[in-house]
């Protein structure tokens, strides 16, 4: 027998080389028809690979990431099987579940594959999946694979088996007529997928490296009810209402420039307006929980990015050294603000009374990713983290949590997104050495957390073996206007930058302790919030937050003069603001004011400038009545209020 121990800390005993579906099924034939794959001591596994020793489990259903992750994984073999069947001699790269579906990277061998064979891939997908094949989960030696695939002549397969260490496992998948090499994990067969879209083809090289064959990539999502499919559909079609590209540059928010260089965003007027007064409204709050506000330089010596692991987590992705005229010295543009805040906190001697040092900064770093994953603000080179790391004890750890989490929520809710789950990820029990520092301040670093979630009463899902190798973390998923979810906002505990640069402070024993790194970023970056904040709104901004709040429209270019006496005035009440005097007629000019969705508009003729007041309009819902400007102010105030009331 073998000892099952679920999230809410429940044991069981089960037979060993029981299956995770066996045990949904023990629990409730309705919970097993849900079943997609298990998480299995952290790692997520197949729903019907045995299980034959102790172990902590959770069952994925569609609700949760994993298990859409193993659906939408499952969907990019049928695809693949049903590409294998209508284009003879195709070749297999990778087919990876993506953020909302999968796609597969294939070498069609001469053959074209367009956006008009998508209807008849979806057709043979679907036919395979009404056959209910199962994926069959089959561990091969590493020869065998080999020669598998030297049969089969794929080329691509036969490089991603040489790159794997000698000694890790090999597994093949099969469902029908189709192989394919890969980890898993995979639904029980292809009758749990009901409803497919292919969505589109590219180019993609070869392992994202531009010197190597290029590849086309198919993108597809699909689901388990077509109900969930024309849904989706139907967000689709407003999510491209609301791109933030386009409407970025309706709006006149951000522009890009190909002699700047592919993804480096330059913010325009109204852009940086809503960048500035987002970077405020936070340097506030920041400053109420006792942060302090520093500037770091954009590069470093190479050495520091390397003492910190960042060399080796994001040197492929890093713009490659800077050499100076000095022989041997580089610099590397800087991936991440953290080495750059260790070394504040390492330029002078602490003691415990000084802690907690919270350092807070606007920083941009820059990482070199693939032209092709380039995408408007949600995908660049070049990004402000909007970032703070808290050095404190350990005893301080749940503390700084409490302070955190008040105002990560205070930001989300300012930001009208209220409907939000934090998912707190901790190590492995049953894989310790994956993880670095001691038993005693993992324990304290992960109740701190817990309890401080609970304290502030947060929603929360767990998720064992989610941690970073140093910490545990608390990420923030919210759900936007249309439904989609995002991961906005991060704490993470680390007990690896202190060590790795020797960051000390004296106790009130008198004694030297190594203290504990909180990494926080209640937006992530600039660049990506500020995308999704565009989608979530659709461009029409809290008022507080609008680059212009009132458009002043005047009837004829005759009333130019009094415009600006207006804007002047409306500037005195800190109301933003610019004047439309063309030779256009009024209703060109509403309607033109509309589609930038300037919230007020105050039109002014004869009438209005005689008798020393505007008519306001307010966008969307037409006449306001016609009034002073003092009492315009008042009136907009009260709009403002209303909207803070609202939060």
């Amino acid at each position: 027998m073998i000892n099952i121990t679920f999230p809410d800390g429940n044991v069981r005993q089960y037979p060993s080389g029981t299956t995770a579906m066996e045990i949904a099924k023990s629990i409730s034939e309705g919970l097993a028809q849900k079943v997609l794959s298990a998480k299995i001591n952290g790692e997520v596994w197949d729903a019907t690979r045995p299980i034959a020793a102790d172990a902590t489990l959770q069952l994925l259903t569609w609700d949760d990431r994993d298990g859409k992750a193993t659906f939408w994984h499952s969907s990019a073999h049928l695809m693949a099987e049903a590409l294998e069947a209508l284009f003879p001699g195709i070749k297999f790269g990778a087919g990876p579940a993506i953020e909302s579906g999968f796609y597969y990277d294939v070498d069609p061998g001469g053959q074209t594959i367009s956006l008009d064979d998508l209807p008849r891939i979806e057709e043979k997908m679907l036919e395979l999946a009404r056959q209910k094949n199962a994926y069959v989960r089959q561990p091969i030696s590493r020869q065998d694979a080999l020669a598998f695939f030297q049969k089969k002549g794929d080329e691509y397969k036969l490089e991603l088996i040489e790159k794997r260490g000698g000694d890790e496992e090999i597994t093949l998948y099969q469902q029908g007529n189709f192989v394919d090499l890969c980890r898993g994990p995979h639904v029980p067969d292809t009758g749990y997928i009901k409803a497919i879209k292919l969505t589109n083809v590219a180019g993609a090289y070869w392992q994202g490296d531009e010197t190597r064959q290029q590849l086309t990539r198919i993108y597809g999502v699909s689901f388990p009810k077509q109900k969930d499919l024309q849904e989706y559909l139907t967000m689709l079609e407003e999510a491209k209402r609301r791109d933030h590209r386009k409407l970025g540059t309706e709006l006149e928010l951000f522009m890009f420039s190909e002699r700047v260089g592919p993804g480096l965003p330059i913010w325009l007027p109204k852009g940086n307006a809503l960048r500035d007064r987002l970077m405020n409204f936070l340097r506030v709050e920041q400053e109420k929980r006792g942060y302090k506000l520093v500037t770091t330089p954009h590069i470093g010596r190479k050495e520091l990015y390397i003492t910190s692991g960042h060399y080796a987590k994001y040197g492929k992705d890093s713009f490659q050294p800077i050499h100076t005229p000095k022989d041997g010295e580089e610099f590397l543009l800087k991936p991440m603000n953290c080495p750059h805040h260790c070394e504040i906190y390492a330029h002078r001697p602490h003691s415990y009374r000084d802690l907690p040092l919270r350092i807070a900064e606007f920083g941009t770093v820059y990482r070199y990713e693939q032209s092709g994953e380039l995408h408007g603000l949600s995908r660049v080179r070049g990004f402000t983290l909007v970032d703070a790391h808290i050095v404190c004890t350990p005893e301080q750890v749940k503390g700084e949590f409490l302070n955190v989490l008040d105002l990560t929520r205070t930001v989300l809710w300012k930001m009208g997104f209220k409907e939000f789950t934090a998912q707190i990820s901790l190590r492995d029990p049953n894989n310790p050495e994956k993880y670095i520092g001691s038993d005693a301040n993992w324990a304290v670093s992960e109740a701190a957390i817990i309890e401080a979630a609970a304290e502030a009463g947060l929603k929360t899902v767990t998720a064992l073996g989610e941690a970073a190798f140093y910490g545990p973390k608390l990420d923030f998923m919210v759900r936007d206007a249309i439904g989609r979810s995002w991961q906005l906002g991060t704490i993470q505990v680390d007990y690896n930058l202190p060590e790795r640069f020797e960051l000390e402070y004296i106790g009130a024993d008198n004694k030297t302790h190594r203290p504990v790194m909180i990494h926080r970023a209640p937006f992530g970056s600039m660049e990506r919030f500020i995308s999704i904040l565009i989608e979530n709104t659709a461009g029409k901004f809290p008022l507080w937050l609008m680059p212009e709040q009132v458009a002043v429209l005047t009837i004829s270019d005759r009333f130019a003069g009094y415009a600006e006496k207006v804007l002047q005035e409306l500037s005195a009440f800190d109301i933003r603001g610019y004047s439309d005097d063309r030779s256009e007629t009024i209703g060109r000019k509403i309607r033109e004011t509309e589609l930038k969705h300037v919230p007020f508009m105050l039109i002014i003729g004869e009438q209005e400038e005689k008798e020393g007041k505007v008519a306001v309009r307010r966008q969307g819902k037409g006449d306001q009545g016609t009034m002073t400007v003092a009492a315009f102010a008042a009136f907009f105030q009260k709009q403002l209020e209303a909207e803070e009331a609202a939060e």
